[in-house]
């Protein structure tokens, strides 16, 4: 009956540490293995494997990095995570019970399932780890099963040895901090981030809400607007850092805003850009082997016409497991110079030349777009809300002087402004030409008897800054 009970006690542990740790990371962490995924790269090309999986730690490097590319699922991965952390605290316990009671064992089970858990929510962490001390704590249990007692340490001796080799040194510089804990603050950044390479745009718009004082939570927020249409009515409905949250520039040393930097040029159509963004993002992923940035990459180039640079993407990831249909599809869309819609709709907003720009002013870039392109709304969203950042309204109707100005509010009150500049009356039929709504002017009009309950318009944000000019 003692040992019944023993047993279900044991299972009921492991049932328990398995739903812990599969509901952590599917509901409250579900972008932190995403992200490794996205950072790493596996191919089914046997050059490859042998090439990347040599020497001393091979066999764990080979196991987590083909364990990685399951991440890409959101389902799949918590499961991974969860059998192997369940499978650390198993066999722990396994080994403590050849010596200790139940109690104890259970304990020392439990505290390297929770040290290895928060392991796991480590930043930079790698699955590597896990898969060493998962390997190595099975390889003493083996040891442990031979029935004379002199044969257990030769046994154990030799399984360490060997497991040196194929696992690696359990102690490595690159298996990062000794105690790591979940940052929920980073978990929704690179949430925002995964959702906008999946361009899932209401998704990026409900992640970002909550980070919006951070620029690059702002980007993604005014990015995701911008792509649905109504960046010109909902830029001020939170605080903007000037135009440091509508295009970011690139920095030396920090990979996160590097890669995001790219992303509202690539929809626009400056694939320079783009591609310097997805080239710094490449070098400082953790193997130079990132699956995100070399699907961008072979994008840029299908994009811009270099087909050349395109096969050498598409040829990597035609042998991995989940980018390789669409690659051999693309492949075969350029040897039979037939290009997929999507790139032919790009190809429109293209920009031609190929230059170094200054990475602190960005007009004449988005005027060089809409030259390219008059029809480009996106870039002309971008261009028009980057002037109003600047505060700079003479910008403002000079790149609105070729078309009328559209009718998204925020350029319909920056636009009054200007008519009003100078103490200037104009009339209802004057701003009728302009589109401008008599209703605008009678919300203008409410907007100087109380400013505070308009704070979300260009004139609230216009008064500010004049006032802070005149400190």
């Amino acid at each position: 009956m003692h040992k019944v009970s023993e047993k279900h006690i044991g299972r009921l542990t492991a049932v328990l540490g398995f739903l812990i740790s599969f509901g952590f990371f599917l509901f409250a962490f579900p972008y932190h293995l995403i992200r490794r995924e996205q950072q790493n790269l596996f191919l089914f090309n046997w050059d490859f494997i042998g090439q990347t999986y040599k020497g001393i730690g091979w066999l764990s490097r080979l196991v987590s990095d083909f364990l990685d590319q399951f991440f890409h699922l959101p389902a799949v991965g918590p499961l991974i995570i969860a059998l192997a952390l369940t499978g650390i605290g198993y066999f722990a316990y396994k080994i403590a019970r050849q010596f200790l009671g139940q109690w104890f064992s259970l304990s020392i089970a439990a505290i390297l399932y929770i040290w290895s858990f928060f392991r796991e929510t480590g930043n930079i962490y790698c699955t590597q780890y896990t898969i060493v001390v998962l390997g190595y704590l099975a390889l003493v249990l083996v040891a442990l099963q031979f029935r004379k007692v002199w044969i257990k340490p030769v046994a154990a001796a030799v399984l360490l040895a060997v497991g040196v080799w194929a696992l690696g040194s359990p102690l490595h510089k690159h298996y990062g901090k000794f105690w790591n804990k979940p940052s929920m603050e980073y978990e929704r950044m690179i949430g925002i981030d995964a959702e906008v390479a999946r361009e899932n745009w209401d998704k990026v718009i409900e992640l970002s809400k909550v980070d919006l004082y951070m620029n690059e939570a702002s980007y993604c927020y005014n990015l995701a607007q911008a792509m649905k249409g109504d960046l010109g009515n909902t830029l001020f409905n939170h605080s903007q850092n000037l135009d440091e949250g509508l295009l970011i520039r690139f920095t030396s040393g920090l990979q996160f805003p590097n890669c995001l930097a790219g992303e509202a040029w690539f929809h626009m159509g400056n694939m320079t850009i783009a591609e310097q963004s997805a080239v710094i993002a490449l070098q400082a992923s953790p193997k130079h082997t990132g699956s995100r940035f070399i699907e961008r990459l072979a994008k840029i180039n299908l994009i811009s016409g270099e087909y050349g640079s395109a096969q050498k993407y598409l040829s990597n990831l035609s042998k991995t497991l989940f980018y390789g249909k669409w690659a051999r599809e693309m492949l075969a869309c350029i040897q039979n110079d037939d290009m997929p819609d999507w790139v032919l709709k790009a190809r429109a907003n293209l920009v031609k030349t190929d230059h170094v720009y200054n990475n602190g002013y960005f007009r004449p870039i988005l005027q060089e777009l809409m030259d390219v392109n008059p029809n480009n709304t996106l870039a002309r969203d971008y261009l028009l809300c980057y002037d109003l950042l600047r505060y700079d309204l003479y910008a403002f109707v000079e790149d609105n002087r070729e078309q009328p100005v559209p009718n998204d509010r925020i350029y319909q009150e920056a636009l009054l402004i200007w008519l009003s500049r100078d103490g200037n009356h104009f009339t209802e039929e004057v701003a009728a030409q302009y589109g401008i709504s008599t209703s605008m002017m009678d919300k203008m009009q409410r907007f100087f008897r109380n400013p505070s309950l308009y704070k979300n318009t260009y004139w609230y944000q216009f008064m500010n800054a004049l006032y802070d000019s005149n400190q």
